[in-house]
């Protein structure tokens, strides 16, 4: 924090002011920079699959059109977008051309909304969904300055080009560009869930599953009056050897410091009803061998754990991070007007690094902790309150898969025996 110091006598104070008063009006150069007007792209999915009509009896893009007019029109003065399609222009069977199938329909800038309307009104299904390339092309249009930048991904279905986009996203996060990507999924399936939530972990953002015109229109206002607000000062603090020691952490942005292999712990109150999204990030700001990992865990005060989030690495990237989220499930009405008591959860944060002999293990490497706590999700059918449970639809489903082909076997075999006994 910068510290200013005080002028001396009254005497200095009258000089200064008066010395202000007499410069011409242009010698404001000492005046601090005016902070850049934060960019949002919105990348929309146009391939083929968007021709479906199941979002209130209307074609998911015809639903993704009326969405973007609405949102176009209430786009904060401040914010600079633009608009980036995929699958718009290649109807065809060659991959390789359908996989580079994405291009700026509107540059980043200052917005003409008309313009913006009418760009957005001649597009129609087409291709194919190159989602990684798309994501490339986004992080170029918003380029490397220092305004706050935000990509919204709207699609309904996963790439189709053979590309890890999650991968990509993860690649966006580690050259530090301070890049969030948000997605969106329109009537997504499972596949499709699964990769949009993890290309939005990877950077920080937010997974929403969408089944209506107006949840659309209203959740991209809202990730785009996001990308207005002042950007968020990260807050030192120390994580402890311990839960009950641990520093207890309100929603927002925190830094750290860990050692290689060490396990450091933070406390955040959640409500029933809340969701606490967390996310870490630590930098690796020295040589360290290949083969590390990163773990976040949410974990109740008595130890049991709830829910976790780890990746892995190979000494391709300099920053490795992982998230999680816990949706609390609303409390039952009490006795009276007795408000329902908070839980604290504890959030460990641990690493795997290792580092060669020559290498300084001290001070720790950099760690970069996000909290969140929000409302919690409205359907069941929201990623975040699978949580551990997830692996449960597999196993059922292997279950019922297996009896049905025991039951088909079964007939068959019979058949054949009965088969063999006529002849």
């Amino acid at each position: 924090m910068i510290t200013r110091k005080r002028l001396a006598t009254g005497a200095c104070a009258l000089l200064a002011a008066l010395s202000v008063a007499l410069l011409p009006t242009g010698a404001a150069a000492d005046e601090p920079a005016a902070k850049e007007s934060p960019k949002v792209e919105l990348v929309l999915d146009v391939s083929g699959s968007m021709r479906a009509k199941d979002i209130d009896g209307k074609s998911r893009m015809s639903a993704a059109k009326q969405a973007f007019n609405e949102v176009l029109d209430a786009v904060p003065e401040e914010v600079r977008l633009g608009i980036r399609t995929l699958g718009a222009d290649y109807p065809g069977n060659d991959r390789k051309r359908g996989c580079k199938d994405t291009r700026a329909l509107y540059p980043v800038g200052p917005l003409d909304r008309t313009e913006a309307k009418t760009a957005v009104a001649t597009l129609a299904p087409t291709g194919w969904t190159p989602i990684g390339p798309a994501l490339l092309g986004a992080a170029d249009d918003l380029g490397k300055d220092g305004a706050t930048k935000r990509i919204v991904l709207i699609t309904d279905g996963e790439d189709t080009c053979g590309v890890d986009p999650c991968q990509i996203a993860r690649q966006i996060a580690a050259e530090g560009i301070h890049l969030v990507i948000d997605t969106l999924g329109l009537v997504p399936d499972a596949k499709t869930r699964q990769q949009l939530a993890c290309i939005a972990e990877a950077t920080g953002g937010t997974y929403t599953s969408v089944h209506h015109t107006e949840d659309l229109a209203g959740r991209v206002k809202q990730l785009v009056d996001r990308a207005a607000d002042p950007v968020v000062t990260p807050v030192a603090t120390r994580g402890a050897a311990r839960c009950e020691k641990a520093p207890q952490l309100k929603p927002g942005l925190y830094t750290d410091r860990e050692s290689f292999g060490e396990h450091r712990w933070y406390r955040v109150d959640l409500l029933p009803g809340q969701e606490l999204r967390a996310s870490v990030s630590v930098s690796a700001d020295r040589a360290v061998n290949n083969d590390y990992g990163v773990l976040l865990r949410a974990v109740t005060l008595h130890g049991r754990e709830i829910v976790r989030g780890s990746e892995a690495g190979d000494g391709r990237t300099d920053v490795i991070s992982t998230g999680l989220r816990y949706p609390k499930p609303e409390a039952d009405d009490g006795p009276g007007d007795a408000k329902p008591a908070a839980e604290t959860v504890c959030l460990q944060v641990s690493n795997s690094f290792s580092a060669p002999p020559s290498v300084k293990t001290t001070p720790g490497m950099p760690v970069e902790l996000t909290v969140d706590v929000v409302d919690g999700p409205a359907s069941a059918s929201d990623i975040a309150s699978f949580g551990l449970g997830r692996g449960w639809w597999l196993l059922g489903v292997l279950v019922l898969v297996g009896f049905l082909a025991g039951l088909l076997w079964g007939w068959l075999s019979r058949w054949r025996v009965a088969v063999w006994r006529t002849n």
